[in-house]
């Protein structure tokens, strides 16, 4: 993987948005790989469809790339807003690309947050553009990634350090199980992932995690058996190898070793 991008695709071109989408779009083809089967190689989509731009022709994943210089904010502006929230709630929304790069046009941070983990509470919805404005009414988006779970964010190149592609993949296969899950029993996975998240040592105590009994109270106000359902979720997530159990009440974040 070259971490330069080519900038010789981009000779002639003037307006930025245009080099930078040309540039990072080029470097996506030539360098990354699917991340689910790791098939060396994507293919592009025609320009202007809706939300991806890349696919798989092995395994049909779809992908949509966003790309900033130097470093990402935790909301990403994107597109329109109904367009966002049909795909994610289709059977094909796609994966997420980040990408960042620097100065001197090299990558510095480029990572996945598989599809899984898009829900409609990580899409906020913007102001309608003003009647004076060329498309007056139009609603766009923003994508909220502080939403999301560590786990949900799958590196292949961090800090400029390629990651070994192995690890990428077991990463990224790791929480396929969530595809599985109903909208409400994703919900419920999804919070207590960032729950954990939010406990500093990779070591925790159940009574840690029943810290967060109000805040899901709050969010689930219909529940009266929080803690039930907290343990419920641990189990799942055991079970999955996303944590482990070490015994008398404690557990273990399992996070792939960087290499």
């Amino acid at each position: 993987m070259n971490l330069s991008f080519n900038v010789d695709r981009a000779s002639g071109y003037k307006a930025k948005p245009q080099i930078i989408r040309i540039l990072s779009e080029d470097w996506v083809l030539t360098n990354s790989y699917c991340p689910r089967c790791g098939y060396y190689r994507l293919q592009k989509f025609r320009n202007n469809r809706p939300v991806a731009d890349f696919c798989c022709r092995v395994c049909s994943e779809e992908f949509e790339l966003k790309s900033k210089f130097e470093k990402l904010t935790n909301t990403i502006i994107d597109g329109a807003y109904s367009k966002m929230i049909e795909r994610i709630n289709s059977k094909n929304n796609p994966n997420f690309f980040f990408l960042t790069y620097t100065r001197n046009w090299s990558v510095n941070d480029f990572f996945i947050i598989p599809k899984q983990f898009f829900t409609e509470e990580i899409i906020l919805k913007r102001s309608p553009l003003p009647p004076t404005a060329r498309r007056a009414g139009w609603i766009g988006c923003n994508i909220d990634i502080a939403k999301v779970p560590e786990s949900g964010k799958v590196y292949l190149v961090k800090q400029s350090k390629i990651i070994d592609r192995k690890i990428v993949k077991q990463s990224f296969n790791k929480t396929l199980f969530l595809r599985e899950k109903s909208i409400d029993a994703k919900g419920w996975l999804l919070d207590i992932m960032k729950c954990v998240d939010e406990i500093k040592s990779d070591v925790f105590k159940l009574d840690e995690i029943y810290n967060f009994e109000n805040k899901l109270k709050l969010k689930y106000p219909n529940n009266n058996f929080i803690k039930d359902k907290i343990r419920q979720q641990l189990q799942i997530l055991r079970d999955n190898g996303i944590i482990e159990f070490v015994g008398r009440g404690k557990y273990r974040k399992l996070k792939p070793e960087i290499h």
